[in-house]
């Protein structure tokens, strides 16, 4: 069984991850807070960290730099992490932190868990519902 760490101050957003990740192989915990991010990471056994990017007064790409930097010293052990994101300039903070995956508002359910799928399954995940559609000129 998976253990992912849903971290968000909103109630609203925790509840619609909960219902849309949950399921028989997957345990759901959740914290408000970034403190409490790195707290329970270092408890051990959290497979995913969903991490909203806006979060109390320590955002999402603090708190993934905050982890990799416990993990570099092994006071934590590796944690992966999938960053929500606001907007598309925020892909850079994402990528910055070395957060293993992404994924841009608003969400949709069908993208969550494929990123929670690939995530879990030890490979990254951006979403690319950020770039702008290509134009094709010429009739091609």
């Amino acid at each position: 069984m998976a253990t992912v760490l849903l971290a968000s101050d909103q109630p609203a957003l925790r509840a619609d991850l909960r219902a849309t990740i949950e399921g028989p192989d997957i345990e759901i915990e959740e914290v408000e807070s970034g403190p409490a991010v790195l707290r329970r990471v270092k408890e051990g056994g959290v497979d995913l960290v969903v991490l909203d990017l806006q979060i109390g007064s320590m955002g999402g790409m603090a708190i993934t730099l905050d982890l990799r930097n416990e993990e570099s010293y092994g006071a934590a052990e590796p944690v992966t992490v999938l960053m929500l994101l606001d907007r598309r300039p925020d892909v850079f903070l994402a990528r910055r932190s070395t957060a293993e995956g992404f994924l841009v508002k608003p969400l949709d359910p069908q993208r969550v868990r494929a990123a929670v799928r690939a995530l879990l399954a030890g490979e990254s995940y951006e979403d690319e519902s950020w770039r702008p559609a290509t134009v094709r000129v010429g009739g091609e």
